[in-house]
């Protein structure tokens, strides 16, 4: 038998960079459809946030089908695909990240996005447990 490793909870960390609150969850889930209603949930109840930037793996870690990201805004490339990097080399499957950003004032450029968004995802799965899933 198969099998990968799946959160066992979901978990919400927090930073602070140059005046911006970044707000980073991660949450198990089974299908794209729960991803995406996640992150829409998340847009409905933090309208005021500048940016929900998200990155998913759905089934097997090792597949690409069911991955996707996305900046929300963000400049192109600094935000979705460095938390989708960070999240395929975890060996994890079923989850999303959604990293929620309110804007302090103070531009990071393209490189502090990146180190922002890619380090909020590392942050989280250092505190989240995991568990095996048989396929």
């Amino acid at each position: 038998m198969s099998g990968y490793q799946v959160p066992a909870k979901a978990v919400m960390v927090e930073e602070v960079i140059k005046n911006s609150q970044f707000i980073t969850r991660l949450e198990p889930v089974t299908t794209a459809a729960e991803a995406k209603a996640f992150i829409k949930g998340l847009n409905q109840k933090f309208p005021e946030a500048t940016h929900h930037c998200w990155a998913y793996i759905v089934g097997n870690p090792k597949s690409t089908t069911l991955i996707g990201c996305s900046d929300d805004g963000e400049p192109s490339g600094t935000a979705g695909k460095p938390m989708l990097n960070v999240l395929q080399h975890s060996g994890l499957g079923d989850l999303v990240a959604v990293c929620t950003r309110f804007y302090g004032g103070t531009k990071l450029g393209t490189g502090g996005l990146t180190r922002a968004y890619g380090g909020g995802v590392k942050l989280a799965l250092e505190a989240m447990p995991s568990k095996e899933k048989i396929d």
